[in-house]
């Protein structure tokens, strides 16, 4: 191009012979991914379309990012929808959570819950903050507590760092308790100055000698921390019922193998039950020792699959007086949760808790021992509504993990054991946890459980109770397979205590 400066031609040189190495090299790789392509054996598609087959692969994994924001409707996502997650991101946010223009929920659906406003609301100055209830009456150190939405068990490992500590901050500013999750107590969980429950898993992580045997020295130290208020005996979660926790070996960094007492690198997988507990008695016994032991009031927590054994169970805790009893049950659903599970455990194994909570609020209710135990309700309740029926059932507190790791900005990426994790959550990728920032994210963390909190409230007000926990059977409706609705206490109904046990 006459007239150009010649460092100005020079550099149309280079671009056009960079452009044009581009473009064979291009070329070369096409070649060769044709040749590789038409002659592999492992995959149909490739060898019967060269190159373009990849594009399958490669649209199908964009799919997992881009369905949920073009093409899923609002309420027809699994196992969260855009309606739920929206609900508690503004929630985390503080922002205006009001609607227009009508319900997009279809309530002719099956299953369906409303619940049944009565004529005359409460007032406001009628309103009460939620009543205190106390868990392990029989133990050293009982525990009172006035929330009743708190934060499930979620290990840190399976969450990142940046999470832990974002979770402990947000629940001391909202006072409500954390879950350690079955990976032990790391200093993050004690960071803001909540109040907090140990797990004890299969593993005994965090409780466990050098032979991994469950430690009496250890639950001393447990027992001794003022921050630690119960111990939760994990006997299955909803991810995976009837399998232990799965961290993945890329996941167990140093810091973690020296909470967990693990090797460095290697997958930690929890086994599928304690191989002490063999039967109900040896699961007493075993609740008897941590609470005697350490002085906190002890439970344990369950996905319920069979339940002839919860009869037994009863009778077994009156023949050994009811001090022997459990302080608490934590009802985990079975269809699903954090942890990272085979799919054939996630999907098909286990009861929802929508027929297994009622379940075991009845049968302690049937053998006069609701009083003593405290029932914790677990598994996607993530919105108002979801708390509010399991209140309804007779759940005192109900604990969620998944809501608040949309309080943490969590995106339902579906990557929670890959250690890909985009938004910091349930990754030890260091660049991506630096979009996780603990002091914004524990803000969020605390506005969604005072939000959820005041909602329910607004719940129980509308149906003219004065706090949540006042909620009964009859305050709540589920449609039947005729499109209509019965009250809850018709499809569940309230079972009386047997004469023996009054």
């Amino acid at each position: 191009m006459p007239g150009l400066p010649p460092i100005v031609m020079t550099a149309l040189e280079f671009m056009a012979t960079l452009f044009v190495f581009a473009v064979g090299t291009a070329l070369v790789v096409i070649v060769v991914l044709f040749v590789y392509d038409k002659y592999q054996t492992a995959n149909s598609v490739r060898r019967n379309y060269p190159v373009v087959g990849r594009f399958r692969t490669f649209f199908e994994h964009l799919g997992e990012f881009f369905r949920q924001y073009f093409f899923a409707m609002d309420r027809e996502e699994l196992p969260f929808n855009r309606a739920q997650r929206g609900w508690a991101d503004r929630a985390s946010k503080d922002v205006k959570n009001t609607s227009a223009f009508g319900s997009t929920k279809n309530l002719m659906v099956e299953g369906t819950v409303m619940f049944a406003n009565c004529m005359f609301p409460q007032l406001e100055e009628e309103m009460n903050e939620p009543s205190p209830i106390v868990f392990g009456p029989h133990s050293r150190k009982p525990y009172e507590t006035r929330s009743f939405f708190n934060i499930s068990a979620m290990s840190y490992g399976s969450l990142s760092k940046p999470a832990v500590r974002a979770l402990s901050r947000g629940a001391k500013l909202a006072n409500i308790w954390l879950n350690t999750g079955e990976g032990g107590i790391a200093p993050w969980h004690l960071e803001g100055g909540c109040d907090v429950v140990f797990q004890i898993g299969t593993a005994k992580y965090g409780a466990r000698d050098a032979a991994g045997n469950l430690s009496d020295s250890k639950l001393r130290e447990i027992g001794a921390n003022p921050q630690v208020r119960m111990i939760e005996l994990k006997l299955s979660q909803g991810a995976k019922p009837g399998k232990g926790g799965i961290l993945p070996a890329v996941k167990v960094t140093e810091e973690i193998a020296e909470i967990r007492g693990i090797p460095v690198g290697q997958a930690s997988i929890s086994p599928n039950r304690h191989p002490e507990i063999d039967s109900l008695s040896d699961l007493l016994d075993m609740i008897n020792r941590i609470r005697d032991v350490s002085g906190l009031p002890t439970g344990f927590k369950a996905v319920i699959g069979a339940y002839g054994w919860l009869d037994e169970f009863c009778r077994l805790i009156h023949e050994r007086g009811i001090e022997s009893a459990p302080d608490f049950i934590t009802v985990d659903s079975g269809d699903g949760g954090t942890g990272a599970a085979p799919l054939p455990l996630m999907d098909e194994m286990g009861l929802p808790i929508r027929e297994s909570l009622p379940m075991v609020v009845d049968k302690l209710t049937e053998y006069g021992l609701r009083p003593r135990i405290r029932v914790i309700a677990s598994g996607k309740r993530i919105t108002p509504s979801e708390v509010a029926w399991a209140l309804c059932v007779g759940a005192d507190s109900v604990n969620s993990a998944r809501g608040f790791m949309f309080a943490l900005g969590c995106i339902q990426a579906m990557k929670c054991n890959r250690n890909t994790c985009p938004t910091g959550v349930t990754t030890h990728n260091k660049r991506l946890q630096r979009g996780l920032d603990p002091q914004d994210k524990s803000v969020r963390v605390a506005n969604y459980a005072k939000n959820m909190m005041k909602e329910v409230a607004m719940i129980s007000h509308s149906c003219g109770v004065p706090e949540p926990r006042r909620l009964k059977r009859f305050h709540a409706r589920v449609v039947v397979n005729n499109g209509l609705s019965v009250p809850l206490n018709e499809l569940h109904p309230v079972v009386e205590t047997l004469p023996e046990y009054q």
